[in-house]
């Protein structure tokens, strides 16, 4: 890894912005009876599953913790689940992943929900880098970072016994 390593965000922060994310999630969604939680693996789903222990704390509807597994390397969707998409019919969809770069992770974790009728699906990112090369936002985001292409966002959640924190490299 390189020398240089700049801190971003440190654990403290991101709790805030995980936190703040799930009220502007909680009065996005006042209203329902349920929400479907969908983590991309592996740090999305780290992040959708601190949201969802907000909500089950704070909301007054339910959540649901679902896991999407997409391969990134794949010219084309190749997504698993760990739910039946069908159970998602009419239902609000919350997507959670760590990093916004070129946008083809979250525009194929939407492919996943593209032949079920959903009520609305909303995007969450922690770091949205603004190198889209796919036409994706999000509607809630942690924090918008202006990076040159050649530079890496690395995101630590409580991976290898480290502290959480995002670092610009």
């Amino acid at each position: 890894m390189p020398d240089k390593k700049l801190l971003i965000l440190n654990s403290q922060q991101i709790q805030q912005k995980i936190d703040r994310i799930a009220y502007q999630i909680l009065e996005d969604n006042f209203d329902e009876q349920e929400i479907m939680i969908a983590g991309i693996l592996p740090r999305g789903n780290i992040i959708a599953q601190r949201i969802k222990t907000i909500l089950d704390d704070k909301a007054p509807f339910k959540s649901r913790l679902l896991t999407i597994n997409i391969d990134k390397q794949s010219s084309t969707l190749k997504a698993t689940t760990d739910f039946e998409v069908e159970e998602c019919r009419d239902k609000v969809i919350i997507l959670v992943d760590d990093v916004l770069n070129s946008g083809k992770t979250l525009a194929y974790g939407l492919g996943v929900f593209l032949n079920v009728p959903l009520k609305k699906i909303r995007s969450v990112i922690l770091i949205d880098r603004n190198h889209k090369s796919f036409p994706v936002t999000t509607d809630f985001s942690g924090i918008a970072l202006s990076t040159v292409i050649k530079e890496h966002v690395d995101v630590q959640l409580n991976e290898t016994n480290e502290a959480d924190a995002v670092y610009l490299i």
